[in-house]
């Protein structure tokens, strides 16, 4: 089954709003600590059952959803023409969304995936032999941000799709004898 332009536009922003919920409801959920709980020569943190962990790598796994099919979506053959990628790079604004949306993608993973594996570590090592420890989590606000640069990044995919549609169209405008080329009066 061919796609259409339109069903990868589809994906990629479905993919997005996904990518930024999930950022959003993490931070939203993610605890501001844990409670100490005193040991003869430690404390072991307890922390109270939360997603955060998992709703930041679902964030991050529909980031790259978003992002791989993003970057398909710009080279993939419609309606089984392809157009070389050197027509493509040849427009000033292609290549800055399309640079812009990488860029993007690479900096919404970075605020994604830090505070999701801090918070992770600080779950799985609960034993602090310092007994000032006051039981941290992951930064606040890095969830949040992440989730709207990944939104963001969808947003940039997007209109380096249109931009590479309209590429297309100009290619194979160029590509038709001037016979065939129809002209409005």
């Amino acid at each position: 089954m061919a796609l259409t332009m339109k069903q990868m536009s589809l994906l990629v922003a479905a993919f997005g709003v996904l990518s930024f919920l999930l950022g959003v409801i993490a931070e939203n959920k993610k605890p501001a600590s844990g409670t100490p709980i005193p040991l003869k020569d430690s404390i072991i943190c307890k922390y109270p059952g939360d997603p955060t962990v998992v709703l930041g790598y679902l964030s991050v796994v529909f980031l790259i959803a978003a992002t791989v099919v993003g970057y398909i979506s710009l080279f993939y053959p419609y309606k089984g023409k392809s157009v070389p990628q050197s027509v493509l790079f040849r427009s000033t604004s292609f290549t800055i969304f399309f640079n812009i949306a990488l860029i993007t993608s690479g900096l919404a993973a970075s605020l994604l995936l830090w505070p999701t594996i801090t918070e992770q570590l600080h779950l799985t090592r609960n034993v602090h032999r310092n007994p000032n420890t006051d039981c941290p989590t992951a930064k606040t606000g890095l969830l949040g941000g992440g989730a709207f640069v990944s939104l963001d990044s969808a947003l940039f995919w997007l209109v380096a799709l249109m931009l590479a549609d309209n590429a297309r169209e100009d290619h194979f405008d160029e590509d038709l004898p001037s016979t065939l080329k129809t002209t409005t009066i």
